[in-house]
């Protein structure tokens, strides 16, 4: 690579940064709704032609912003799983994930309200999403996975009527698992999201007032309602993901 060309990559690095940093700060103030390219043109001192040729339209703006929210909080988990200490319970590798999961949520509000909170009118996320979403959900069932592997996981029950339905969304998630336990991982994934939602969004108010604990309570039942019975890991927790930035 020539100078001049690190150079200029170097430059558009910095301005991309710059530009998705001034989206966050107007995300915090106004909301997504009302993200617009030419107010962050405007306090970049930038003229809107030349922040177009970064992002072309609002949507690719956002877009990135997702993206780096979700890779965020997915390394987030998969580190926190990754420190958890040689042959640890899995409850306890699981609840790591939860309580980096709300840690982040906690620290970043705004961006959690982006990819967690009220759908943005007009905006539909391309499938550039998927993969960045899907990376707690990858880190607990990892979680699920290891103790498949050993002694530590018991099938929970599943009502006949889902049994097909359990079947189709573990040949799509994770093929490798008894339909039973993903089926309870599903579930649970959605209501580790719905008791970070509650705390973040105010439902808890003046109804929990002891949260660390109360979280990690619903956490560890979490951990329980998948079949995670306490055995340990077979090897060293497994770390994050290749090439897994924090985006924040």
């Amino acid at each position: 690579m020539s100078t001049t060309r690190g150079a200029r990559e170097r430059a558009r690095a910095e301005v991309t940064a710059a530009i998705k940093d001034e989206a966050r700060r107007q995300l915090a103030a106004e909301g997504a709704a009302k993200l617009s390219l030419r107010a962050v043109a405007r306090e970049l001192g930038m003229v809107s032609s030349a922040l177009y040729r970064y992002f072309p339209s609002r949507d690719d703006l956002l877009t990135a912003l997702i993206v780096d929210a979700y890779d965020a909080v997915g390394a987030a988990a998969e580190t926190a799983l990754a420190q958890q200490p040689a042959h640890a319970p899995h409850p306890a590798r699981w609840t790591a994930v939860c309580r980096a999961v709300r840690s982040w949520a906690l620290a970043h509000p705004h961006e959690y309200a982006l990819i967690y909170g009220s759908p943005v009118p007009g905006y539909t996320a391309p499938r550039a999403t998927v993969g960045p979403a899907s990376r707690v959900g990858r880190a607990l069932i990892s979680v699920a996975r290891d103790a498949h592997r050993g002694s530590g996981l018991a099938v929970p029950p599943l009502p006949a009527a889902l049994t097909d339905e359990a079947r189709r969304i573990t040949e799509d998630v994770a093929p490798d698992l008894p339909p039973p336990v993903v089926a309870a991982l599903v579930a649970a994934w959605s209501q580790l999201f719905g008791l970070v939602s509650f705390e973040l969004f105010g439902q808890f108010d003046r109804i929990v007032e002891e949260r660390d604990a109360f979280f990690e309570h619903a956490a560890t039942t979490l951990a329980h309602a998948v079949g995670l019975i306490g055995g340990r890991a077979e090897g060293p927790a497994p770390s994050a993901a290749p090439g897994s930035g924090d985006g924040s």
